[in-house]
């Protein structure tokens, strides 16, 4: 088969400018992608926080003026970073423009970021114009790059130089689909994704769904998961997207995220105190007591319970300050937690800290050091979310042997097997409904099952030992580009693509 040629537009990509799952996913699969053979590139924003002497570029086209209705002129730089230290690192694009972007200290969260990311779009468009280098297919990436698609196929579709190009869009959350709640959205700004794309600086951009023009136009759409993509067919998930998704469904794909293990290993990371594997992690003892010391608990062998997560009401954190004070008191537990966000919730547990004292330990913002220490150090991890499209907290906690206690949805259903008493397997306790009584179940369940010192092992053992490595999801997305140039191209499916398709998927 021909090498593709793939290029990756996003938001945020680690580790230039990471924020969550999505720059994660950005670097890691196109670096596995690259390893694996194919010709693949990212092209991203350039933020002020991007340094350029951590990050030296090279110009590649200076003034690319942006095409724009009003009469304003953007206009953008385009850089080339080639990382010198690592051979499997993609080439990444950056779109460099001073208003936009360099003057900005965050990736998300201004009241012109549909501009900012139709700009984005834009630039992608007026960079390949330029290239010599024209991409097989374009992985477009949440709804800040859906508008490409739309662009292709309405003003390029008989362009010699970019009519070929096929799209993928991936969701990622479903629920960010633009500037406004598009579910509650009024007839007037109601947006059928058919009408012409708006103007940068027309206020009539706000009111687009940059979402549901990606799933009309691209050739294929993916999530980040096999149930969640299952999961956005219905009114309870879908997010008003749900009957679209039905009409195009066989253009729908599910595919598990990974999590790179070079980055996420306990047996060499100098984060955490004692390294370990599967067969040693008795080891991980020494890391409960460095965590509890860490967060001035006392040093003891209680079950340490961690959540690592964003702060915010999709995180199912109403469910946890419904039964954590009952789970302290009646199972005897300790509570750490991590994240930033909603001052609701930092404010509660805070108190709880307070109220707490040597049973709960809190660190109330973002870090990117402390989680691989509550990985390597806590016995279970909390996940109960209302809905959760990958996750990636559950694929990296049980990589160090932290026992997921979570909610059966998308990602969290696909990559966690319930322990199961008779059969003595499973790595993780899943539960279904939400509701506080459910959680807590699971919880006790875990505790339970944590006190059997033999049992606790195996559970262990096969948590760190299950597959979330990117080298079979990168299989699963190089037939997925291959899939969407045929669809892009007309080429119709034969009864063995379809049955090759379901096996590889």
């Amino acid at each position: 088969m021909n090498k593709l040629k793939i290029l990756y537009v996003a938001a945020e990509v680690y580790p230039y400018a990471g924020v969550g799952g999505l720059g994660q996913v950005a670097y890691f699969l196109t670096k596995q992608l690259k390893k694996q053979g194919s010709d693949v590139r990212i092209m991203m924003p350039k933020y002020g926080s991007i340094d350029e002497e951590t990050y030296p570029m090279e110009m590649l086209y200076e003034g690319v003026k942006i095409p724009t209705e009003s009469g304003r002129e953007v206009i953008c730089n385009i850089k080339e970073y080639k990382d010198p230290k690592d051979k499997d690192s993609p080439i990444v694009y950056f779109l460099e423009n001073m208003e936009f972007y360099e003057k900005r200290s965050n990736v998300y969260g201004y009241m012109d970021d549909d501009i900012r990311f139709l700009l984005l779009s834009k630039g992608v468009i007026e960079f390949l114009k330029k290239s010599d280098w024209i991409p097989d297919v374009i992985n477009c990436a949440d709804w800040h790059t859906g508008h490409i698609p739309n662009i292709l196929k309405s003003d390029y579709s008989k362009d010699k130089k970019l009519r070929n190009i096929a799209t993928v869009f991936s969701i990622h959350n479903i629920m960010h689909q633009g500037m406004i709640d598009h579910r509650n959205a009024t007839d007037l700004d109601f947006d059928n994704g058919k009408d012409d794309i708006a103007d940068l600086f027309d206020p009539k951009l706000k009111k687009q769904n940059f979402v549901r023009r990606a799933i009309i136009y691209s050739d294929i759409v993916t999530t980040v998961s096999e149930t969640y993509s299952r999961e956005i067919l219905t009114e309870e998930y879908g997010e008003g997207l749900e009957h679209l998704l039905r009409e195009v469904r066989t253009k729908l794909v599910g595919i598990l995220n990974g999590i790179d293990y070079t980055y996420m290993n306990p047996e060499t990371d100098t984060n955490i105190i004692a390294n370990y594997n599967s067969k040693t992690f008795i080891r991980r003892q020494i890391n409960k007591e460095d965590l509890q010391k860490e967060f001035n608990l006392e040093v003891c062998n209680k079950p340490v319970v961690g959540m690592v997560t964003r702060l915010d009401n999709q995180k199912g954190l109403d469910l946890v300050m419904d039964i954590i004070e009952t789970a302290i008191k009646e199972l005897n537990i300790q509570f750490i937690i991590i994240g930033g966000g909603d001052s609701k919730y930092i404010r509660y547990f805070s108190d709880l800290e307070r109220e707490y004292p040597k049973v709960v330990g809190t660190h109330l913002m973002m870090d990117f050091t402390l989680p691989k220490k509550v990985f390597s150090g806590a016995d279970l991890v909390l996940l109960p979310s209302k809905f959760e499209p990958s996750g990636i907290t559950q694929m990296e906690a049980m990589r160090y042997g932290c026992i997921p206690v979570a909610r059966a949805v998308g990602g969290l259903s696909d990559s966690i097997e319930n322990f199961d008493m008779i059969s003595k397997k499973g790595n993780g306790f899943l539960f279904h409904e939400y509701n506080p009584y459910a959680l807590m179940m699971a919880l006790t369940r875990a505790i339970e099952n944590y006190k059997n010192e033999e049992i606790w092992k195996e559970i262990v053992q096969s948590a760190m030992e299950k597959d979330f490595s990117w080298e079979q999801s990168s299989l699963k997305y190089i037939d997925v580009y291959r899939r969407a140039i045929n669809r892009h191209n007309g080429k119709e499916e034969t009864k063995e693509d379809v049955i090759y398709h379901m096996y590889m998927l």
